[in-house]
């Protein structure tokens, strides 16, 4: 294993620090039998760990999100994805706690992904990088914790895709945290979720600057399909209530319909700034990689679809968290992992937020949310030596 310099892979070089990276050399085996080696590991720390190495938080980011939970994005120079909940007296309190947050592999923010070097050939793997899974993504941070030579985490947290992975990390290393915190996730991507990922990577690979996955080697980059990729995503992620409150039917910049293809309407050009701002940061191929991890995973799918047969006896103290208007993850998703819980008798709280926010109320300001992670938090840590 060798510590890497402060880098990042992915899309241009960065404009402030790109956090910290660890290479690993043993292989990472994968889901798909394949194996990565060597492989990294980009991530960013917030506080200070203890003498007893018991206060560490992992954040496990979402599908778009990166290992900025907290501070200034290299490429964008926007603050963190998650500074209402991460930091100084917020709920997860980095004067209290060590907090953890890396790229995933796949990613392409500093972890191997597909715009890396291939070490066999010396060329970007593009799509010849093997297909990866949520399972795959936690055993790499698992070696990350390691190498911090931290034996138990307090807690791990995450929403959407994060909260995938924090079911993974219960289901996996029960023994090796105390406590987690799953928002707005499932514990298996529906039909409906799968559908929406494959419109968006129809629209990548249908761009002519795609080139099968080489882009990087014709000097292009497929944004027009990966901008149609986010805006398509982006409508999953709010809900109609949030929608028709904030844009309505409201022109754009004109008193009257234009009778022309350009944005007429407020919902248009929001969804077209989404599109365009995305591209500069995100990696098309890594879109498709992490998506199609997304579509694959289900917890309970080697057993027989039983979820209750995942958790175990010892394991850790579950915070579920809802919301009333997220129709990517609704509550009744939630609930099932509620319920398989109770079936083994594990500690388990849930908590359904009445919001009409959709799916992002989990990086949005929402007290309740705040409060019962506070809470929850605080009553697992107990006494932190």
């Amino acid at each position: 294993m060798t510590e890497a310099p402060r880098f990042l892979h992915a899309m241009k070089a960065p404009a402030a620090d790109a956090g910290l990276a660890v290479t690993f050399d043993a292989p990472l085996v994968l889901d798909s039998g394949k194996q990565l080696a060597p492989f990294t590991v980009a991530y960013m720390t917030y506080g200070a760990l203890n003498a007893a190495k018991s206060n560490a938080i992992l954040i496990c980011h979402a599908l778009t999100g990166d290992q900025f939970v907290a501070s200034d994005h290299p490429i964008t120079g926007k603050p963190g994805w998650w500074t209402s909940m991460v930091g100084p007296g917020k709920p997860i309190d980095t004067d209290r706690f060590f907090v953890i947050c890396a790229n995933v592999i796949g990613g392409c923010m500093g972890s191997t992904g597909p715009a890396d070097t291939d070490p066999a050939t010396g060329k970007p793997y593009g799509t010849s990088f093997p297909l990866v899974t949520i399972r795959d993504m936690v055993r790499a941070q698992k070696r990350l914790v390691d190498h911090l030579g931290i034996e138990k985490l307090l807690a791990v947290v995450g929403g959407s895709m994060g909260g995938m992975q924090v079911l993974q990390w219960a289901a996996s290393y029960p023994g090796c945290v105390r406590a987690v915190v799953p928002i707005a996730c499932a514990a298996r991507h529906s039909a409906q979720n799968i559908a929406f990922h494959e419109v968006g990577r129809q629209a990548i690979m249908a761009d002519p600057d795609w080139h099968n996955g080489e882009y990087q080697l014709y000097g292009t980059k497929p944004s027009k399909g990966l901008a149609v990729a986010r805006m398509a995503a982006h409508i999953t992620y709010v809900s109609e209530m949030a929608l028709q409150r904030k844009f309505g039917r409201a022109l754009q910049n004109r008193e009257a319909l234009s009778f022309q293809f350009t944005p007429d309407f407020q919902i248009e050009s929001y969804l077209h700034y989404q599109g365009a701002s995305f591209v500069d940061r995100f990696d098309a191929n890594s879109y498709l990689y992490i998506t199609r991890a997304m579509d694959y995973f289900d917890l309970a799918e080697e057993h027989g679809g039983h979820l209750s047969e995942v958790f175990h006896l010892n394991a850790p103290r579950f915070c579920i968290i809802s919301f009333s208007s997220d129709w990517l993850f609704p509550p009744a998703e939630n609930k099932r992992i509620a319920h398989a819980l109770n079936a083994v008798a594990a500690q388990v709280s849930f908590v359904e937020i009445k919001t009409d926010k959709g799916h992002d109320a989990f990086l949005l300001d929402e007290p309740e949310m705040f409060a019962t992670v506070r809470g929850f938090l605080n009553h697992a840590a107990g006494d932190l030596a």
